[in-house]
């Protein structure tokens, strides 16, 4: 499994990009950056996407690949009916931009809209794909998604802190998490939903305690204008845990 992040930040600047993942080529984990990152011949290779909730700067490509996609679909789009539902209202509305789910034809549109159930695990091009719920301050899912010789990952997408229940359903070999801001801004970040340094350290501490291992993880989502104080902090709950953290980035590419 081949992991690049295409877009590691929450603002975007000619050096940041908003949050995208694609694995092995072929199946993309949120859009924030999906078309800006990728060549038309690359968009082409993907055969799915899967959308962890519906905040803009993780679904905002979605518009410009289903333009792309126009007569090569239908490509399909898997999220929680809530996101689709919110994609469908004020993305692809025929006011903002088509609805591609009916465009170019009915019969063969550039984009299929695809509900997942939580906690229910789906096959996806050949790739176990579950969905895990977890907390931010609209319904959001995290993706464990698994290829057939069993090399898995979970990405989380943006979360605060998680009972550690959630962890029980996780067995990867690699965590994608997203750590938004540094510890000083801890309060907001709670009542945001996201995490800080601090707080990653207390979600990974649940993780071994439950899963009795802790895998390499690759932070993502960082807010770029304070970014170096993250890759400190980051750094110092590193060395506590003996664990192997890294500050995503664009391009950056993963092997599992």
């Amino acid at each position: 499994m081949e992991l690049e992040i295409l877009g590691a930040h929450n603002c975007e600047s000619r050096e940041t990009k908003l949050t995208s993942l694609l694995i092995d080529q072929t199946i993309a984990i949120d859009v924030g950056s999906l078309t800006s990152s990728l060549s038309f011949a690359a968009q082409q290779r993907i055969k799915a996407i899967l959308i962890t909730h519906h905040h803009f700067d993780h679904i905002r490509d979605l518009a410009t690949f289903g333009m792309n996609a126009y007569m090569s679909g239908p490509i399909n789009i898997y999220a929680l009916d809530s996101a689709l539902e919110v994609i469908s209202a004020h993305l692809l509305n025929e006011v903002l931009y088509p609805d591609f789910r009916q465009k170019p034809f009915p019969e063969r549109p550039a984009l299929k809209f695809c509900p997942l159930e939580p906690n229910n695990e789906v096959i996806i091009e050949g790739y176990a794909v579950l969905p895990i719920p977890v907390n931010h301050n609209v319904p959001t899912i995290g993706y464990q998604v698994t290829t057939p010789d069993r090399k898995s990952l979970f990405y989380t997408s943006d979360t605060g802190r998680n009972p550690p229940s959630l962890w029980e359903a996780v067995s990867a070999e690699l965590l994608v998490i997203e750590v938004t801001l540094p510890d000083k801004f801890e309060s907001f970040a709670r009542d945001s939903g996201h995490l800080t340094p601090r707080l990653l350290k207390k979600e990974l501490l649940d993780f071994k305690r439950v899963r009795g291992y802790l895998p390499p993880v690759v932070t993502v989502h960082m807010s770029p204008n304070i970014e170096d104080e993250i890759r400190e902090e980051v750094a110092q709950v590193a060395k506590e845990l003996e664990a192997k953290i890294t500050l995503g980035y664009e391009g950056m590419k993963i092997v599992i």
